[in-house]
């Protein structure tokens, strides 16, 4: 019950975040215009700082750096293998939009900006599992810039490899774990290292409030009223997690490992979908309710879900 009150607090908070961003926007303070602004800030500062400081408070270890190189491993796998476990279900399906979000939406989740205060959350004995978050960050970046906008434009122009590996996210894990491997952390200044902090920290309230201005450009019934966007929920909130929670089940691996694969398998559909989307013009508002409703839905899933971290 510690695990699920904990997680149950933390969701709660995160989606309070979304409240002001919705009023500002009813009340007409904030528009979806201003969400571009909003999300490079996000994208090219916040989530970079929030990246960095993850590995400021560990000790350099061998065993723990052998340890996210398969943890990276392993996440890409279960990612890789949902997707394509969904495509043989779907194939004859699969020129239909709605089949291809249901792919990526529900193998996709919003594990940095979510993910890491919330595995924190639940395992504030374990600094590791802030660098777990980040690194599952990666492992899904490369997928959201190949299989994801595949999915999106089934034209294999647009996939990316390039911008998969050269962004924000990879190189703020690099900078994270050259530091972390010379202890270059130990160097900085206390107040770099806190205007970094707190640079970080605000990932989750900005990625929130964004989402609270584009919860207010939704009538609810829309919201509410489409039944495959529950279907896609489900594959992201209740199934994902559950296989990930298999394999945590049969690998070798310390707990934090375990928990951290299992509860960032179970956080709500990824935003940087609905920025595909947007790029590319394809099923926006599908987009945008699979990750609002996800949102929403994830207070009761994932508390929920953090009682089986007792069977790891």
């Amino acid at each position: 019950m510690v695990a699920f009150k904990a997680a149950f607090l933390s969701v709660l908070i995160a989606l309070m975040y979304m409240f002001p961003g919705y009023i500002l926007g009813k009340a007409k303070k904030a528009s979806a215009g201003h969400l571009s602004t909003m999300s490079s800030v996000l994208i090219y500062v916040l989530s970079p700082c929030m990246i960095v400081s993850s590995f400021f408070s560990m000790d350099f270890s061998q065993d723990a750096l052998r340890d996210m190189g398969v943890f990276f491993l392993v996440s890409f796998a279960v990612e890789v293998a949902f997707l394509l476990s969904l495509f043989l279900v779907l194939k004859k399906k699969f020129h239909i939009n709605k089949y291809r979000m249901l792919a990526i939406g529900s193998a996709l989740g919003n594990c940095g900006f979510f993910g890491m205060p919330l595995i924190k959350a639940l395992l504030p004995d374990h600094p590791e599992v802030a660098c777990y978050s980040s690194i599952y960050v990666i492992s899904m970046n490369i997928l959201v810039f190949t299989a994801a906008v595949y999915c999106l434009t089934l034209d294999k122009k647009y996939i990316s490899l390039h911008s998969a590996i050269i962004n924000p996210a990879v190189l703020s894990l690099l900078v994270g774990l050259l530091l972390y491997i010379i202890g270059g952390a130990e160097y900085f200044p206390e107040t770099v290292k806190d205007g970094i902090n707190l640079l970080g920290k605000m990932t989750t309230p900005v990625c929130m409030l964004i989402l609270g201005i584009r919860l207010s450009t939704i009538r609810f019934k829309e919201l509410f009223s489409e039944p495959f966007v529950y279907l896609i929920c489900g594959g992201k909130l209740i199934l994902f997690p559950l296989i990930s929670f298999a394999v945590a089940l049969l690998l070798p691996v310390p707990y934090a490992f375990k928990a951290s694969l299992f509860i960032l398998g179970g956080v709500p559909c990824a935003s940087v979908i609905l920025n595909m989307a947007e790029i590319h013009g394809k099923e926006q508002k599908m987009s945008a309710n699979c990750i609002l409703l996800s949102t929403l839905l994830c207070i009761f899933t994932i508390p929920v879900m953090s009682l089986l971290l007792t069977f790891l």
